[in-house]
């Protein structure tokens, strides 16, 4: 994922957009024609077209086609809008809530009726800075993901199937202990994570230059505890069933949500504001905006203690409480 995500959004020297183009030959000067082809433009035709922007370049490309073929290219993703003329008036046929579906009317508006796309006045300085890169924000969103799948999963499954296979009633016939069995549990868990951890970024330092520039040991103690905040969800979840599906479905119960609300791919700054009130409650919300302001904002051990609190209390607070009710036969 950070490599293809990071390749898709890291990195380009030019923008593309693609609209299908549903030209009218009802008239015979058109805008459409005139502008783009200096005269009919036959069906099925790709026309290209730069143009040099205040950001570099920015090619597009233009589909001509009938109505139905862009209807098509549309839900493929092929194209971000459609376009008509109907005598001599242009028309957008958009999303209204897609961003470059905006930026292709904003530009392309200006295009058909001089020409070109307007003219940049001003002064653009490029943001190629450490951190502020997609992938900056991608690569924390992964590790702190790849924590929660890998504990919830791992240990939630492990347990489960012990109890499904009588194992646990053997545990709990020996000397040992039941909460130090569990621990033992997290303890693997946690080598195997930050073994997972340390993969991903070894892999983002050399391919993306992604640099932790906040306090190396702020980070340790944050993975631990994030580690220890799933790993009593764990415990809390596999603590009755002996059933996989079950399992299973109570793992994705927690985990799905949070994989798509908690800003792990993108900033859940784009939801509601009701929604991000809940939203900054989740624990991989939590744990994903520690692990960012350690690695690109800076931050030291006392500016993450209270996400490192929160993380802990949590995970303490579940695991005493999946210890109590724990089935053990």
């Amino acid at each position: 994922m950070a490599l293809g995500l990071g390749v898709a959004f890291s990195g380009k020297k030019e923008l593309l957009h693609s609209v299908a183009v549903v030209p009218s030959y009802t008239v015979e000067d058109t805008i459409i024609s005139n502008t783009l082809f200096r005269g009919a433009i036959p069906f099925d035709t790709i026309l290209e077209k730069k143009f040099e922007t205040g950001y570099g370049k920015t090619r597009y490309m233009f589909y001509v086609t009938s109505w139905e073929n862009a209807e098509l290219l549309l839900k493929r993703g092929s194209t971000s809008c459609i376009i008509t003329e109907e005598q001599n008036d242009i028309t957008f046929h958009s999303d209204p809530l897609n961003p470059e579906s905006e930026l292709v009317i904003m530009q392309l508006s200006e295009f058909f009726k001089t020409g070109e796309i307007g003219k940049f006045r001003g002064k653009i300085e490029l943001l190629e800075t450490r951190g502020l890169r997609y992938i900056d924000f991608l690569v924390p969103g992964l590790l702190s993901l790849g924590i929660m799948m890998s504990v919830m999963w791992g240990v939630c499954y492990t347990l489960i199937e012990k109890r499904s296979k009588k194992l646990l009633r053997r545990m709990v016939a020996t000397p040992m202990r039941k909460s130090h069995f569990l621990i033992a549990q997290w303890v693997s868990r946690l080598l195997v994570t930050f073994l997972e951890t340390a993969i991903l970024l070894v892999f983002a330092v050399f391919f993306f230059k992604v640099s932790i520039q906040g306090s190396l040991f702020a980070f340790i103690i944050l993975l631990i505890a994030g580690n220890f905040c799933f790993f009593g969800f764990s415990i809390l979840i596999s603590s009755r069933t002996a059933n996989l599906q079950l399992g299973n479905g109570l793992i994705s119960i927690i985990t799905t949500p949070m994989m798509v609300l908690s800003g792990i791919f993108f900033s859940y700054q784009n939801f509601p504001p009701w929604a991000i009130s809940v939203i900054k409650l989740l624990p991989l919300t939590k744990f994903a905006d520690e692990v960012r302001s350690i690695v690109n904002e800076g931050a030291g051990f006392f500016q993450a203690f209270d996400g490192i609190l929160v993380l802990g209390m949590l995970g303490f607070i579940s695991f005493l409480i999946g210890l109590r009710i724990y089935k053990w036969y």
